[in-house]
């Protein structure tokens, strides 16, 4: 079963969102094997979600370690939350 590591973010500016697509649109870092990232923002309220999905525990693992150990001054915000959650059921259009 594929997993998802769900993280929240407080004092996340409209910038600094901008930063985070620029750097995604470069590329994921071999360390962090998701197969999809979503990134959720609320701009009034200036808070994301970050969801990372992954195919497996190894691959959740790895990234978990490489972003745990991530300096706060390269995630989008203040890290309120996070959280490993089994993908139950997935759909798209």
């Amino acid at each position: 079963m594929a997993l998802a590591r769900v993280v929240s973010f407080d004092g996340v500016g409209q910038e600094r969102v901008e930063e985070m697509k620029q750097r995604m649109d470069e590329g994921r870092p071999d360390d962090i094997p998701a197969t999809e990232i979503v990134l959720l923002y609320d701009a009034g309220a200036e808070s994301a979600t970050v969801i990372l999905f992954f195919e497996n525990e190894d691959d959740y693992n790895r990234a978990d370690a490489t972003l745990s150990a991530m300096p706060t001054d390269e995630t989008p915000g203040r890290r309120t939350s996070v959280g490993k959650y089994e993908v139950a059921v997935r759909a798209t259009a």
